[in-house]
């Protein structure tokens, strides 16, 4: 059971909430207890509870509030996850046209995947077919954590403002051809590492077993 310090305002009720654990020291000036939840889980935990969101508060630029009404706007964004698709790279360019918002959104969320990959490729993509887009490419991913990646990388899109934007997510193997022609053309973003990492299991990471609030 979850038991967060509620914050009183004239515009509402809010939890903090912090997207890494420095920043959350920082804010409380010295270590506290904290329950690891993703962004996804913690809508969907507020979102009928009438409580919003303060994130990063005092510590970061990326600081906002987010009111109740948005915090359910965010769950019913969230919630509605990655789909699935299969189609051919005709060519690898490097990223342009990314706003920078987005490329700190991905360099934040990512830092907090420990283990789950070893690194990532971020690259503008053709398609077969002519498409163009942008893929994000995790090498070596920890088995069972493609999900968790996957839903990453939507809520870094959401939280830069870019919720009706569109990213392409795939998973090879560092020995895979593409990935020596993604490292040439690739923005590499490194992923903590974790010789014992194992799939998601934080509370709130699995979103068939959310944490209740008291």
């Amino acid at each position: 059971v979850v038991d967060p310090r509620i914050f009183e305002t004239g515009e509402g009720r809010y939890v903090l909430a912090f997207d890494r654990e420095e920043r959350l020291t920082a804010f409380a000036a010295g270590p506290v207890p904290y329950a690891a939840i993703s962004g996804r889980a913690l809508s969907g935990v507020l979102q009928d509870q009438n409580l919003g969101i303060g994130l990063n508060l005092g510590v970061a630029p990326s600081e906002t509030l987010l009111p109740s009404a948005a915090v359910k706007w965010l769950w019913a964004t969230l919630s509605q996850g990655p789909s699935s698709a299969d189609d051919l790279p005709e060519e690898f360019l490097p990223p342009t046209g990314l706003p920078e918002t987005l490329v700190t959104a991905l360099d934040t969320k990512l830092a907090t995947a420990t283990g789950y990959a070893k690194l990532a490729y971020l690259v503008e993509v053709v398609w077969r077919g002519g498409r163009r887009g942008h893929l994000l490419a995790f090498i070596d991913p920890l088995p069972g954590a493609e999900a968790a990646l996957a839903a990453a990388v939507r809520e870094a899109l959401v939280f830069s403002g870019l919720e009706a934007g569109e990213m392409d997510v795939t998973f090879l193997e560092a020995s895979h051809t593409a990935a020596a022609r993604l490292s040439k053309v690739g923005l590499r973003f490194d992923l903590p590492t974790d010789e014992t990492a194992q799939p998601p299991s934080a509370p709130g990471m699995n979103p068939e077993r959310p944490p209740r609030l008291r």
